[in-house]
């Protein structure tokens, strides 16, 4: 897994703007940033080809919706793996 930045999200999504990726971050539809410095976020990789794969396999706005909250989960799981808590983070 790598951390992309917006460009890279943007160029791999098919977006043309940075502001269509935070809408659709407001909408629920794509994940959330991660914090990777002080003024500095990015995106998992995996969850980015995620999403890609669920819009191309046609995957309405609330499929995409529910996916966007697994992997909110899932990192909250990889969380509580790494730091060696057993309840979730």
């Amino acid at each position: 897994m790598n951390i992309w930045r917006i460009e890279t999200c943007k160029a791999v999504a098919g977006y043309r703007s940075t502001a269509s990726i935070y809408n659709l971050i407001k909408l629920g539809l794509w994940p959330k940033a991660v914090s990777i410095g002080i003024r500095s976020v990015g995106w998992p990789s995996d969850e980015i080809i995620a999403i890609n794969a669920a819009r191309i396999a046609g995957q309405t706005d609330d499929q995409i919706r529910d996916l966007v909250k697994r992997l909110h989960f899932k990192r909250n799981e990889l969380i509580a793996t790494y730091s060696g808590d057993q309840n979730g983070a």
